[in-house]
């Protein structure tokens, strides 16, 4: 879930980081000739040459010298990468964003911060925004500024402090919360324990290293006809796979790939399970890239519905090869004993199909305004408040487990969507995630899920570090904004990947004769065991009520 709305976000945002940023707060902006930054009786005037030059020098501009000694060393960084930063929209795709529903929310909740105080404020944020698509460098700050109907764009620097600490709320509150309870010393154990030692436990053998079988994929090409979708799926699979192992699923996330979690995928198959990672069409990378060049939607209200679908189609055509005479996964396959893994998206969809009900009633309702406050996952699920109903169950009594990486969950299953989960289920939080904060989007629903349940806390994990490094390069260089960026993947973030891999396999074992064997690297020693000084990990299985009174209080602010 990386482009799109968080692109429109972003850019939209420019407007108001060069005055943010020269008065201490880590935010992106920008106008016309000039930026004119207005506090009370008082302006600041930079020019569009100014920037310009700023964005080939890598030195602040003349007019912001005065205030230089007012940045820390990470804002002059991000003011200067904020200049050089251009994102690849076509003038089409920009132009359907902005004039979408969330969009136009979108732009009103920025455009508070200009100046001027009628409608052509959202006007001529939306006509600088379009026609700086057009530029030869594409939609960048300064195409958006040269862009910008008019000679000046004025900024109102009290609102626009409002509207910049306003983004991602539910980001800056779970870096809050986490804070709050290591002072508090409240038992929720997945906030960092300076003062704990590692137990010294000898565990049997290591989860996370591989099995003996030699692992396969089959590529297959799936259609569903009554549906109109065509469904590519990697099947990982060895000679040593039978039946008595669970099949597991695997479903990517927003704009994302079926590779997502290869590593894992080829991990649990070198202990002989078959792992069916599929791609869903109207949500992944090539959809998202049509969409970038005006051929499409970039998401359809139905993907919430149609995801859960697309794994139900693929359990029936798998069976289908089960049961195929001299079919290399003839009698291999455990269709009617799944269990799902899903990441961001994905991870929601897995939640939807083990049980949770869609509520879009609240949804609708919160989506309506104040979007600036969202995270990119709950302005992702804003795009559900289209759905004609308002409670949807899709579960597939086939799947008896599920493990649910990053999350979406705190708008689409409202209320109660999470107590109708029916199996066990393992959540997966990431301290630092921006794109799916781990308080709202993880740590609140975990409450409302029926035990037997286990909550991972990865401390200094980011909403990426679980994700393959094959899929990660293009995060490499990429501004740290409020929203975004930031991300450790790659080689920083192996230790995330190599608990995933044992807590993951320790799961799934749960499904078998030996889970009893396996049930010890799912305990909190074990997380304990396993950390490492960059990414302490943590694990439990209930929110203690002091600890979910402090959950309650800061998702409630």
């Amino acid at each position: 879930m990386r482009r799109s709305w968080g692109s429109l976000k972003t850019v939209a945002g420019f407007f108001s980081a060069i005055a943010l940023t020269q008065f201490g707060v880590n935010t992106p902006a920008i106008a016309a000739d000039t930026v004119v930054v207005r506090l009370g009786l008082f302006t600041e005037t930079i020019s569009l040459a100014e920037l310009q030059k700023a964005a080939k020098t890598g030195e602040l501009p003349g007019s912001l010298q005065p205030y230089a000694k007012r940045l820390s060393e990470e804002q002059r960084r991000f003011f200067l990468g904020a200049l050089g930063m251009s994102i690849p929209m076509d003038v089409v795709t920009v132009s359907r964003l902005v004039n979408t529903q969330i969009g136009t929310t979108i732009l009103s909740d920025f455009a508070t911060a200009l100046a001027r105080k009628d409608k052509a404020g959202v006007q001529a944020l939306r006509a600088g925004l379009v026609l700086g698509s057009t530029a030869p460098q594409g939609l960048s700050i300064l195409s958006f500024i040269a862009a910008y109907p008019s000679k000046r764009l004025e900024i109102d620097l009290p609102k626009a402090f409002i509207v910049a600490r306003s983004l991602n709320t539910a980001f800056w509150r779970t870096q809050q919360f986490m804070l709050a309870l290591t002072r508090s010393g409240l038992s929720l154990d997945i906030a960092p324990r300076i003062d704990t030692i590692t137990p010294q436990i000898a565990y049997p053998f290591d989860p996370s290293q591989p099995g003996t079988a030699q692992v396969k994929i089959l590529n297959l090409s799936l259609n569903d006809q009554k549906r109109d979708r065509k469904i590519p799926v990697d099947v990982y699979w060895s000679t040593a796979a039978t039946p008595d192992k669970p099949l597991i699923v695997l479903s990517h996330g927003f704009t994302s790939v079926r590779t997502d979690l290869y590593y894992l995928a080829e991990h649990l198959a070198s202990h002989g399970y078959v792992v069916a990672a599929l791609e869903h069409p109207g949500s992944n990378q090539a959809n998202t890239n049509s969409a970038l060049q005006g051929k499409t939607s970039l998401m359809k209200p139905e993907e919430f519905l149609d995801r859960p679908r697309d794994i139900s189609f693929m359990l029936d055509e798998l069976e289908k090869l089960n049961q195929t005479a001299n079919h290399p996964l003839q009698g291999k396959l455990a269709t009617n004993n799944a269990m799902v893994i899903g990441h961001s998206f994905g991870g929601g969809t897995a939640l939807e199909i083990a049980g949770a009900e869609l509520q879009l009633e609240q949804l609708k309702q919160r989506c309506k305004n104040n979007l600036t406050t969202f995270s990119e996952g709950e302005v992702m699920q804003c795009i559900a408040q289209k759905l004609p109903e308002n409670t949807y169950q899709l579960r597939d009594t086939r799947i008896k487990q599920a493990i649910a990486l990053n999350p979406t969950t705190s708008l689409i299953f409202g209320e109660t969507g999470l107590t109708k989960v029916q199996v066990p289920t393992l959540v997966l939080a990431s301290s630092a995630d921006k794109t799916t904060p781990a308080l709202t989007e993880q740590i609140a629903g975990f409450d409302k899920i029926p035990s037997p349940k286990w909550l991972v806390g990865i401390v200094g994990g980011t909403h990426l570090s679980v994700k393959d490094p094959t899929t990660t390069s293009d995060q490499i260089g990429k501004p740290n904004t409020p929203i975004s960026g930031g991300e450790v993947v790659g080689e920083q973030a192996a230790d995330v990947r190599k608990y995933v891999k044992a807590i993951a396999l320790a799961f799934a074992f749960q499904m078998t004769p030996e889970a009893k064997k396996y049930a010890i690297f799912l305990t909190s020693d074990y997380a304990q065991f396993a950390s490492t000084k960059a990414f302490p990990f943590r694990l439990i299985t209930q929110i203690p009520p002091d600890a979910m009174a402090v959950v309650k209080e800061f998702v409630e602010k």
